[in-house]
């Protein structure tokens, strides 16, 4: 696999590579939301998949006005050279894109790399960036869509609703800290139900209630966005109970709540457990059903 198969929703004539993007502007959109335009030189030729929730990641210099150690692509995603330190790493979403020049929203909550940095972002600081790709496909068939996200995944579901509400009857659900924290869309006709969420994203969660309660139809697309525990339980539950069609629905794990300590259960699990997840996706099975294995061996060992 070469590095553009790895990207392939971006242009052929694109040569995937990580991008040095220089931050030229913040906005603070209210208080649970910092928005940061990036641009610069080397983004002049920055792609785009044209999905509303494609994603990169961001490379982090150690201190804000450091510069940035980047990697290099590769066809399993990128790498270091072996004498160069991993930069910190965390996954967005764009949230617009114009030419030599993304947006990208930070939910502003305490700790996190990603939020300290965001919280005192400034003209002239510099990240690294990959490639975007997106996973939203809605089908063919569909003539309705609701979208499902936590405060994390709403600008992904904001940029869904502009992209894609003018052809297809939109419903957006979305769980957020209080009514000051909410964002709706540039876009007509979407239809919104706000959920009273406690900042934490997990266990209090009511989306997966709200999920329950949906009149989903032949012809309805679900897409879920946020907490991964939240969301592998939503995928799950909409593909065996609610046996809704492998393209009819799409979950994505966006963050993990106590990252450090989920990540020190899963190293705990040694190279056995490691290896199995491993040759799982590296299969020739089909996705879902690798996903599925996927899913029963976390849950089994309580992750």
């Amino acid at each position: 696999m070469s590095a553009t198969k790895y990207y392939p929703d971006l242009p052929a004539s694109y040569e995937p590579r990580i991008h040095r993007a220089e931050v030229i502007d913040v906005r603070r959109l209210g208080p649970g939301m910092i928005r940061v335009v990036f641009g610069g030189a080397d983004m002049q030729d920055y792609p785009t998949t044209g999905v509303g929730d494609e994603f990169v990641r961001l490379f982090f210099p150690d201190s804000p006005d450091d510069d940035v150690r980047l990697p290099f692509v590769t066809d399993r995603g990128w790498e270091y050279p072996e004498d160069v330190a991993p930069s910190q790493m965390r996954t967005y979403t764009i949230r617009g894109h114009r030419r030599g020049e993304i947006d990208i929203d930070f939910v502003v909550h305490e700790g996190g790399i990603a939020a300290v940095w965001a919280g005192q972002a400034r003209a002239g600081q510099s990240v690294g960036i990959n490639p975007p790709k997106a996973l939203y496909a809605r089908p063919h068939w569909a003539t309705k869509q609701v979208l499902i996200a936590d405060e994390p995944a709403l600008p992904a579901a904001l940029r869904l609703a502009e992209s894609t509400s003018s052809d297809i009857e939109t419903v957006l659900i979305a769980e957020v800290r209080g009514q000051e924290f909410q964002l709706t869309a540039d876009a007509d006709g979407v239809a919104y139900t706000w959920l009273r969420g406690t900042g934490n994203g997990y266990s209090p969660s009511e989306l997966l209630q709200a999920l329950r309660r949906l009149t989903i139809d032949d012809e309805t697309y679900v897409w879920v966005a946020g907490e991964t525990r939240l969301t592998r339980t939503a995928r799950s539950y909409l593909r065996h109970e609610r046996a809704l069609a492998p393209d009819g629905q799409k979950s994505i794990g966006y963050w993990t709540d106590k990252a450090e300590e989920w990540r020190a259960r899963y190293d705990a699990l040694g190279e056995e457990f490691q290896a199995t997840v491993r040759a799982l996706y590296e299969s020739d099975r089909d996705i879902e059903e690798v996903v599925d294995e996927v899913s029963r061996l976390y849950d089994a060992a309580g992750l």
